[in-house]
């Protein structure tokens, strides 16, 4: 690996070990080996390499769930409703939790103007690859319409999902519970 990747690697370490605010230049190169004209020179600032980091950690997280590894319900189903949050709940577990570092990016928004555009398109992306975990089907067939709705729902859930996660575990909803409250919605709305 050349610098550029290894500081991308650094980067990515520090995110889940310190989180954005936290991590520093310093920290980056210590955990990369490398140098720090190097984060200027590759990536043009901290921040921007960070960024970068970040939504590297996303798409990895995002190939974890490819296949759909465990999941056997009819895909749209209530019983795939609750095997994919199941799966993305045990995600939310452990230390140094993605999710619980995606909570801080949101709120660092305002901070960061220069990402604000590329981490939007980041999580329309991200809108765009949960709908088939549970609808089924491949995310390069998933419509711009469908994305807007759909995946705008399912993201709308993970965020405050990954919100309840980090604030209070012991009280965040299981798989179990998403399941039976959106049960009652559609039995509230269909009167069956």
């Amino acid at each position: 690996m050349g610098h550029r990747e290894d500081l991308l690697e650094g980067a990515k370490r520090c995110l889940l070990a310190k989180g954005f605010a936290r991590t520093t230049a310093r920290d980056i190169v210590k955990e990369s080996g490398t140098n720090l004209a190097s984060i200027g020179y590759h990536y043009g600032s901290k921040d921007a390499l960070l960024a970068q980091a970040y939504v590297a950690l996303v798409e990895g997280m995002a190939e974890a769930f490819d296949g759909v590894a465990g999941i056997d319900a009819e895909p749209g189903s209530l019983e795939r409703f609750q095997e994919v949050w199941a799966n993305i709940i045990e995600t939310m577990r452990g230390p140094g939790s993605l999710w619980r570092l995606s909570v801080e990016i949101v709120a660092m928004r305002d901070q960061l103007p220069e990402l604000a555009e590329h981490l939007a398109k980041a999580q329309r992306e991200g809108s765009r690859g949960i709908v088939p975990l549970f609808m089924g089907g491949r995310e390069e067939d998933v419509e711009d319409a469908t994305v807007d709705t759909v995946g705008a729902f399912y993201t709308t859930l993970m965020m405050g999902l990954m919100a309840q996660w980090t604030f209070d575990p012991k009280s965040a909803p299981e798989a179990d519970q998403l399941t039976e409250g959106l049960r009652q919605v559609i039995e509230g709305i269909t009167g069956k």
